[in-house]
Parts: C-alpha cells; structure tokens; sequence
C-alpha cells in the first residue's frame, strides 16, 4: 500500500505561480511511475503530467511549457510546478503512482485525496 497526500493548492491570480506537492509514504515509492490528474467541477478527471520511474516525462498539450513534475525519492515526494496560470487550470488536483503509468487513470493504483487550484481571472 502507498499513502498520498497533496499540499500546495490555493487561491491564485492568472499568470501567477504555484507548486503542488504529494508526501508518499508506505511502499517504495521510486518504484513506481507517478501522474498528475485534474478534475474540473461537472467534468471527467484528466491527464496532466506523468513521470515514469526513469525520468520520462510527458504533458498533456495545454501545460506543456508552463508546468513541470518531478520527484525526489529520498524524501519520496513528487511536485507539480505550475507557471502562467490560467482560470481554465482551476481544478481539483490529483497526484497518483501506479506499475502500470501511461495517461490513463486506470493505470494509477493509488491516489490522493485531492488539492483545489483556483485561478482567477
């Protein structure tokens, strides 16, 4: 089992900055891809970003350039740095790890429980 927990939501103006931050605890964590997901009031949970366990990343095309992931498996923790925010980005922020990885939900095995990012116009 791995627990996670997100931190790093808030209140932001567009163009502005924030940094989202998911604590892993339980199985080993490097072991594991990574994934963030975004979930819009009324809408499906979507693809953001993935990390794989070797360092691969891939975006999905409305962040790309304006957000990064990455993670630190020492302290197996893994971060979403969002740039130039835009309100269409306000959302509930999901991190995820799973064996299996890609851009689908299905292969993530264990989520948080969620960080509101909201941008305002």
């Amino acid at each position: 089992q791995v627990q996670l927990v997100e931190s790093g939501g808030g209140l932001v103006q567009a163009g502005g900055s924030l940094r989202l931050s998911c604590a892993a605890s339980g199985r080993t964590f490097s072991r594991y891809h990574g994934a963030w997901f975004r979930q819009a009031p009324g809408q499906e949970r979507e693809f953001v970003a993935r990390l794989n366990w070797g360092g691969a990343t891939v975006y999905t095309n409305s962040v790309k350039g304006r957000f990064t992931i990455s993670r630190d498996n020492a302290k197996n923790a893994m971060h979403l740095q969002m740039s130039s925010l835009k309100p269409e980005d306000t959302a509930v922020y999901y991190c995820a790890v799973g064996t299996f990885g890609g851009e689908h939900r299905s292969g993530y095995d264990y989520w948080g429980q969620g960080t509101q990012v909201t941008v305002s116009s």
